[in-house]
């Protein structure tokens, strides 16, 4: 087994997007491959302590031991409730047929 893993870290925002790939000791965690990469100092706004993060879309804790070609995302909190966004457009699909053709 390698001594050395490579794995990538990844963050966006509305208008800019990073992905670092990180070369990191095996057996080390999410936070460590985060930290290494470099991603905190380019995008100071992220907050560890708050933000979640995940490994290809499932959510894991900052400890999780990385695997060779994981990839860590590093999560926005959300600008819009997702339910009261369904709620509202719910709200409006009953004033407004939905369809558009004519009967």
């Amino acid at each position: 087994m390698s001594e050395f893993i490579t794995v990538e870290v990844v963050y966006a925002t509305p208008q800019k997007q990073k992905l670092c790939s990180v070369k990191v000791a095996n057996g080390s965690t999410a936070q460590e491959a985060i930290q290494k990469s470099g991603i905190l100092s380019e995008f100071p706004e992220i907050d560890l302590s708050t933000q979640k993060i995940g490994i290809f879309a499932k959510a894991v804790k900052l400890d999780t031991v990385l695997r060779e070609k994981d990839r860590v995302e590093i999560y926005r909190p959300l600008i819009a409730d997702p339910k009261e966004v369904r709620r509202q457009r719910a709200e409006a699909g009953k004033v407004m047929k939905k369809g558009g053709g004519e009967a």
